[in-house]
């Protein structure tokens, strides 16, 4: 046999095996009448596209790509698919008008081209649900008229209070008790917080954190600009962008769920009124190219509502290469998991655990066969060896959607001290990820950088952390107020630079690298909660430190931290202020290792 007659055959047998790599369908999305720098409303037309799709798909084992040619599409929330989501670490707000409603798909791409998909309104951009070997590429996601609004300081008076002009694209107005007022068809707001920016550099203020506004008896001036006169805060000085947020998060940029095999590749973000993108229950995510950024030339200093990318109960690997992530509103990625609150205990078996956050309930938690642990939250101690799931139910709902509590059966027997009288966690150790971060830029952003909390292997490197106003890199674990799991057992940090993080104090900032699970009861445990013998621990090493302030390391509660032939320069940029004076902080750790 030549080489050309088993490549033949090789190619046969593959075409066999797997008919899906060669038998592709191309849907343009003009011949549905969906075309480019129209300014009308492609909702009806995208909505009654993917319907065809849908109904085509399911009658062929062809993989399908639909193709936009560049150019920007308009979105509106008439013709929007309606959809009940419950949407992780978000408002569980129902229903929800939905552009580009993916469900239920395989070997499915949708390919903008570089399109620039323009949304008015209250819209979730793009959902991918129950899917599997999709992909999501070239296209840009916006807002015409944001939930957050952005105003130029003009004057500051310690007695007259501060005068501001709204950037022209914001609607607004003077409602009739005199307050300011921003507003679109399906939302107003009135703002009474935000975020100060540098006009030059579109940093964040330096020690302005979470800025506090009061525009009530506001007043316009002749010249045009508005006075709040009992908005007082000497750090805005004439010329700082403000933002002003409203707070609410509705929906997600991109939303996936109970997916398989995912990639997003060369999607920009620029504006969601939540996160940029959040996925939950799903396996194995690949983000390439995949930015939460300005758009180029763009007036604008900010970008998303929350986090730029955030993971809940998600497995398998989660690559995240080649981003830009900034001026966004909280963490440019967060990982984690979810703690269900030991509720009841039905007998020595079964428990019934409750989702506690508000903005964290009414999705899939496990499944038969996946592995567990229970949690004392008081001291994040894990109580006895992990056991398996044996059975699991929804204790208040038919099924999973839109369910607060689960009966949950276990192989082994409970330990006698959980129960409902004391405060205890159960943790799926199954539905836990491997992370690369590798490449990304984060910055200008509220907030930390990077957060992780999983006990598989965690690598960030080689990525680019610029004045991350918090922490660049925080490892978390927190089973009493957003229930996040878990414990981080092998996390490498390499090939790193860090530049001027700390600018201001937020939550977990004690330091560049701050490893700070929430222990109410710090000196009451006898466990480590990173880390761990027979672990890796955290690894620190080969990265650039460039800092104003002293605090690089902080930890508490790990077993196996090691810092070594890393850089540290000085930067004279900003005057030392953090009141954590020490290079390197350690509260109840061991294997500690400094060279």
């Amino acid at each position: 046999m030549t080489l050309n007659t088993k490549l033949l055959s090789l190619l046969l047998m593959a075409a066999t095996c797997c008919p899906s790599l060669f038998a592709q369908k191309v849907f343009e999305a003009s011949s549905f009448g969906i075309r480019p720098n129209l300014s009308k409303n492609e909702s009806p037309l995208v909505n009654k596209a993917l319907q065809k799709i849908k109904a085509y798909q399911d009658k062929t084992s062809e993989s399908i790509i639909l193709k936009f040619a560049p150019g920007e599409y308009h979105f509106y929330e008439k013709g929007t698919f309606s959809r009940e989501y419950y949407i992780s670490n978000h408002d569980q707000s129902n229903p929800k008008n939905v552009a580009f409603a993916l469900e239920d798909l395989k070997d499915f791409t949708l390919d903008g081209q570089g399109a620039q998909f323009i949304f008015h309104g209250r819209i979730l951009p793009v959902s991918l649900l129950n899917s599997a070997n999709c992909t999501l590429k070239n296209f840009s996601i916006d807002f015409q008229h944001p939930q957050i609004s952005q105003v130029s300081i003009v004057r500051n008076s310690p007695t007259e209070g501060i005068d501001f002009e709204p950037a022209p694209w914001v609607k607004w107005r003077i409602t009739p008790d005199s307050a300011f007022q921003a507003y679109d068809e399906s939302w107003t707001f009135t703002y009474n917080h935000g975020m100060a920016f540098e006009k030059e550099t579109k940093r964040i203020v330096y020690r302005s954190s979470d800025t506090h506004l009061n525009t009530r008896k506001v007043i316009r001036n002749e010249d045009g600009t508005l006075r709040a006169p009992l908005w007082k805060d000497p750090k805005l000085v004439p010329g700082t962008v403000v933002v002003m947020r409203g707070g609410k998060r509705p929906t997600p940029g991109v939303f996936l769920s109970e997916n398989k095999n995912t990639l997003l590749q060369n999607v920009r973000i620029h504006y969601a009124e939540g996160m940029g993108l959040l996925a939950q229950l799903c396996e194995d995510i690949t983000l390439d190219g995949f930015s939460v950024c300005l758009k180029e030339n763009s007036p604008r200093y900010f970008t998303t509502q929350a986090d730029a990318t955030h993971f809940s109960g998600c497995k398998g690997k989660i690559v995240s290469i080649n981003g830009l992530y900034e001026n966004m509103m909280d963490d440019a990625i967060n990982v984690h998991g979810t703690y269900l609150k030991v509720v009841g205990r039905i007998d020595n078996h079964t428990l019934r655990g409750r989702f506690m956050h508000e903005q964290s309930w009414g999705f899939g938690w496990g499944c038969v066969g996946d592995t567990v642990q229970f949690l004392r939250s008081n001291t994040m101690e894990v109580v006895q060896p992990a056991t398996t799931i044996t059975a699991i139910k929804p204790a208040d709902k038919p099924t999973a959607h839109g369910v607060r509590e689960y009966l949950i059966t276990f192989a082994d027997e409970v330990a006698a001290e959980v129960s409902e009288q004391a405060g205890y966690g159960i943790e799926n150790l199954t539905w836990t990820p491997s992370v690369e971060f590798r490449g990304n830029t984060i910055r200008n952003n509220r907030a930390r950088g990077a957060l992780f909390s999983t006990p598989r292997t965690t690598i960030v490197a080689d990525n680019f952390f610029d004045h991350t106003s918090g922490a660049a890199i925080l490892l978390c674990g927190d089973c009493n107020g957003w229930y996040e799991t878990g414990a981080c057992r092998d996390v490498q940090i390499r090939h790193n630079k860090f530049l001027n993080a700390l600018t201001s104090l937020f939550q977990f900032t004690e330091a560049v690298i701050s490893i700070y699970p929430e222990i109410p009861n710090l000196e009451g445990g006898k466990q480590y909660f990173h880390g761990g013998k027979g672990t890796p621990g955290v690894v620190i090493e080969d990265n650039e430190f460039i800092a104003f302030d002293k605090p690089l390391v902080y930890a508490k509660s790990i077993d196996g931290l090691y810092f070594r032939k890393n850089i540290i320069k000085d930067s004279t940029e900003y005057p030392p202020f953090h009141p954590n004076q020490h290079r390197f902080k350690f509260e109840k750790c061991t294997n500690i290792f400094v060279e």
